[in-house]
């Protein structure tokens, strides 16, 4: 997209969103704008349906853990002192434009936000990948379960704070003749990795 078209997105999106606009920036040739989540159903369906945005494809969206990040706020991203984020990816195929569209969940603790599939369909796996693997719930998801983990699996893989080791372990009781769970046997190390070389190795003659 040349600079004149993005400028032309990006006024078109102040004037629409208004004050619903947290923050917007230019990174790769595309936009990035943040709003919050009270506002968040609301910005979609305008993203959606405004004759001059018509972003009536969802393509992907994915959850982001900001634990390790830093603590800057207000950064021209969109950075919050907040943990967990869920960034949309729009297209337009009507304009032929891309936005994404990110928020933060308010509770850290209990990361929520309102489902997209009144909107968009297509986020319902999106979601319950997002649900899966950080631990972010979706208000209004009509079957928000598990999709890549197994059902008697503990935590939520992609956070952060995850043990690489995980919480629990399965194997083969051949006592019971089943599939059981228990807690994890591998004691955690860290592993450094040794490079040998030969004496003057690379040195030139």
């Amino acid at each position: 997209m040349t600079s004149s078209r993005l400028e032309t997105l990006a006024f078109c999106l102040e004037n629409v969103l208004a004050d619903k606009l947290v923050s917007m920036s230019e990174q790769l040739g595309e936009l990035t704008i943040s709003v919050r989540p009270s506002d968040l159903l609301a910005v979609m369906g305008t993203l959606r349906d405004h004759r001059d945005l018509g972003f009536e494809l969802l393509i992907d969206l994915c959850g982001v853990d900001y634990s390790a990040y830093g603590t800057e706020s207000g950064s021209e991203n969109g950075r919050t002192d907040k943990r967990f984020a869920v960034v949309y990816h729009l297209l337009s195929v009507s304009h032929n434009h891309r936005v994404r569209l990110k928020v933060f969940a308010g509770d850290d603790e209990f990361p929520v936000l309102d489902s997209a599939i009144d909107i968009w369909p297509a986020a319902n796996w999106f979601e319950r990948e997002a649900f899966d693997l950080y631990g972010i719930v979706f208000t209004g998801h009509p079957d928000l379960r598990r999709i890549l983990t197994d059902y008697g699996f503990i935590g939520n893989p992609f956070r952060k704070d995850f043990p690489l080791s995980g919480n629990v372990e399965m194997r083969y009781d051949p006592d019971q003749q089943r599939v059981i769970y228990q807690p994890v046997s591998i004691e955690p190390r860290q592993i450094i990795p040794r490079v040998i070389r030969e004496e003057h190795y690379g040195d030139s003659e």
